[in-house]
Order: C-alpha cells, then structure tokens, then sequence
C-alpha cells in the first residue's frame, strides 16, 4: 500500500513534479489499464488539495464514457462537444475554467463545483478521453494546474495500455 497525504508544496511546480512521479511509479509495473486508472484517480484524490471530484472520461462508440474517479457519482456519458469534457475532447485541447456556471452547456453533476480544469489524453492527435478535474473553489486551476496535467496525461499515456476499443 502506497501511502499519501495532502502536502504544502512552496510552488505548484514542485507539487506537479511529485505528483507526476508518484503517478509514474504507481503505473510502471502494473499492466492493468483499468488499475492504473483506478489508482492515478486516487493518488490525486488523496494528494491535491481543494478538488471535490477527479476522474476520467474514455471515449467509447463516439461518446465519452465515465471512467475511474473520485468523488460524488458523476454523469456516465457525454457527447463530444458538450460540456468541458465533450469541448476539450472535441478541441483536443486542455481547457481552465475559473468559473463553471459561466460556461455555455456546462454539465453540473456536482452542484458544489465551481470551478473545472480538462486537460484530453490523445495518442498522435486522436482523443481516446480526457482527465476531469472539479474544485468548489472559483479560479481554483490556472495555467500552472493546467501544464502539470499536461505532464501526467504524457506520463498516462506513456505508461497505460487503454484498450484501442477506447
């Protein structure tokens, strides 16, 4: 059992390298998808402060299907192009937004979610899903959360065999 905890970091920098490589050494010698997905959701959930939901959206028979996450129960699927997840999916692009209830079509499975940071996991620019992560913080994600993501969706990618039906 690896054990975590919420930890002060000096700058978020310092936070996502270690955040990064926990996830990396979790991932490296399991070859389970689904495990590896399980436990990335769970080593955020328990590490980074101020979320109230994290989890992954797979894209499955053209729609994004609820994958492992932590938090409230959450929407099962999402179109392409609706909401953060279907707009970033669509866009293959990570999208930051400081305040939810200001973005058109937003999805509100979490009515205590204020904020929303969607960064897409995509293989040579086909989207197979993306990371979702909810914060009741307003402005809670900025540019500095969204790069972090960037790095630990490249380390998913790197280390997760999902499935090509995904």
């Amino acid at each position: 059992m690896i054990e975590t905890k919420k930890i002060e970091f000096k700058t978020k920098d310092e936070f996502y390298t270690l955040l990064d490589r926990s996830i990396a050494a979790i991932l490296k010698d399991e070859p389970d998808w689904l495990a590896n997905l399980c436990n990335t959701t769970a080593l955020i959930w328990d590490m980074m402060k101020d979320i109230n939901w994290v989890g992954f959206y797979l894209l499955k028979e053209g729609q994004l299907v609820l994958g492992p996450f932590q938090g409230k129960p959450a929407c099962t699927r999402i179109s392409l192009g609706e909401g953060v997840c279907g707009t970033a999916a669509e866009r293959v692009e990570s999208i930051v937004v400081e305040d939810v209830h200001a973005f058109s079509g937003h999805i509100a499975c979490d009515s205590a979610s204020n904020s929303e940071l969607v960064v897409p996991l995509a293989i040579k620019g086909r989207i197979i899903g993306v990371i979702d992560i909810d914060s009741p913080e307003f402005g809670r994600f900025d540019s500095e959360d969204k790069m972090g993501f960037e790095k630990i969706a490249e380390t998913i990618l790197k280390l997760v065999k999902i499935p090509e039906k995904y």
